[in-house]
């Protein structure tokens, strides 16, 4: 059997970086973890070759080639899915999908043409699948309710990759979340009871990286990393000897709930092990809207303190903020600005609430006969900058406004600079490690001398700053000055997507949002 692995493109969202990977001369972000590990659970005398279509397009050859295409998909790339379904049954090939988008909405999948549906975790349903194939099966769909002890799951098949294309590597320690947000996708498809790997199994995954080559960054995909905080603690303490022993050759970044300010051991362990940031889903600073959607970790201490001993500790945070919560009062843009103010957060991903499939969101306004549009048509989410798919209990022009005013102002230029300047500065020092972001030299240079040109020379509105704060980094944060130019230069990528965000909205509420301002559309 001759299998084409593919991994559909993504449109430009909040998280694509795309003016930074372009500037860095890279081509994508992270690798597929997901479509590698299904590559390693097939059999191995199935040839597989495997492209990732954000940094390079399949050939005629390739599909010439292969008897079966096998696809992966999250929401988000809905539309380049689809179009590679199209194009294999057109071609008379037979096609395998699974993944979280196919998983959640299996019919869409079906009436796209796709033979197989594979879905849920592969541990568990790819055996199932590649013993059908081998009883001649035409067609099937493959589930599983029961979900795989993690520790069974095979190293991904991370020699496929062009590594050079990739700004950051992945792995992948837990799968599941303890806590019932309403609005969560995460604990539909992988439940509420965190299932980890072994620790020397996740370090096995890293040796290969290092063995392949691989010396920079590392994203620990998990949805909450601390979920299990017992055995990530025990992962930690092994990991940090394995860094030790090889130099820290990598940082680390992951996912995971306010909660872990809780934890003063574990916070010393993550920085010990060589974790220079960290994504908090701190969603909004209203404690009635994190009632609400059932966010009860992020109720039981103030955020603002919360985020400032996680800062203090050492990790640069991330943060995901959302507007449109039931019974959201007016101003709640205004707040989460305030917010992103008084804490610093350099990179806050606001979005707009969408109800997910299945989720108890979903659900609960079923139920309330809110939801917008057929079934078919909710699924025209998964960018932050969509409009809500149900009726709010505020306006949704309100809404909008609010939305684009927020990210307009908070992805001013000058306000962005100020805030990565703050954050690097507020961050305690981590002595092990030479740089917070590994970049191989000549596209670390690359980058920099962009930053230089853009922020420091063209742009007169924040050429001063842009000088006064590098001239500060250099003297009392010079171990930053790598993280600090990778989030100047990411400063370039969310200058052009408030713009598009604000024509998107524009397009969908049939006037612009920010025309009262007087704001131009233009990137300076």
């Amino acid at each position: 059997m001759k299998v084409l692995l593919l991994y559909p493109k993504f449109p430009k969202t909040f998280w694509s970086y795309d003016r930074f990977i372009q500037m860095a001369g890279l081509k994508a972000f992270i690798p597929p973890l997901g479509i590698l590990t299904v590559a390693a659970l097939l059999p191995s005398e199935w040839e597989v070759r495997f492209c990732d279509r954000n940094v390079r397009l399949e050939t005629d050859d390739d599909w010439d080639w292969c008897d079966l295409v096998v696809l992966s998909a999250m929401l988000a790339q809905r539309t380049d899915f689809h179009a590679l379904i199209q194009t294999a049954v057109d071609r008379g090939k037979k096609v395998a999908v699974g993944g979280p988008y196919p998983t959640s909405v299996p019919e869409e999948v079906i009436a796209s043409g796709a033979h197989y549906l594979v879905l849920d975790e592969g541990e568990m349903t790819v055996p199932q699948f590649v013993d059908a194939m081998a009883t001649g099966a035409e067609q099937g769909v493959f589930r599983s309710p029961e979900k795989p002890d993690v520790t069974i799951s095979p190293l991904p098949r991370f020699d496929l990759l062009d590594l050079e294309a990739y700004l950051m590597m992945s792995i992948q320690f837990s799968r599941g979340c303890p806590f019932n947000c309403e609005f969560c996708d995460i604990i539909t498809l992988y439940g509420r009871k965190p299932r980890t790997k072994e620790p020397q199994q996740a370090i096995a995954e890293l040796q290969v990286l290092y063995d392949l080559g691989w010396r920079g960054s590392v994203f620990i995909v998990d949805d909450n990393f601390i979920g299990n905080q017992r055995n990530v603690k025990r992962f930690l303490k092994e990991l940090i000897p394995w860094m030790e022993s090889h130099d820290y050759p990598f940082t680390f970044v992951t996912e995971a709930s306010v909660n872990l300010a809780d934890d003063p051991e574990l916070l010393e362990l993550m920085v010990q092990a060589g974790f220079y940031g960290v994504f908090l889903g701190i969603e909004t600073p209203d404690q009635e809207s994190l009632q609400t959607t059932r966010k009860y970790q992020n109720t039981r201490s103030p955020l603002a303190q919360a985020c400032q001993a996680i800062t203090q500790a050492g990790l640069l945070i991330y943060a995901g903020f959302i507007l449109g919560f039931d019974g959201e009062r007016s101003g709640a843009g205004d707040r989460i600005r305030a917010f992103v103010e008084e804490t610093q957060i350099p990179q806050p991903m606001l979005g707009i609430l969408q109800a997910l499939p299945n989720t108890d969101l979903w659900e609960r306004l079923k139920r309330e006969n809110r939801l917008r549009r057929t079934e078919q048509d909710l699924l025209e989410v998964g960018d932050q900058n969509t409009l809500m798919n149900f009726h709010p209990t505020r306006s949704l022009d309100e809404i909008a406004q609010d939305y684009i005013t927020t990210l307009w102002t908070l992805y001013e230029p000058a306000n962005y600079l100020k805030r990565c300047f703050q954050h690097c500065l507020n961050l305690t020092p981590n002595p092990r490690l030479r740089q917070n972001l590994h970049f191989p030299l000549q596209k670390g240079l690359r980058l920099m001398l962009q930053v230089v040109w853009l922020q420091g020379i063209r742009r007169s509105q924040i050429r001063a700053q842009f000088w006064q704060q590098l001239w500060e980094m250099i003297i009392r944060r010079p171990r930053s000055l790598n993280l600090y130019f990778g989030l100047c230069a990411a400063g370039e990528h969310f200058a052009e997507y408030r713009c598009l965000a604000r024509e998107r909205i524009a397009q969908q509420i049939g006037h612009d949002p920010l025309h009262q301002l007087n704001q131009p559309v233009a990137v300076v």
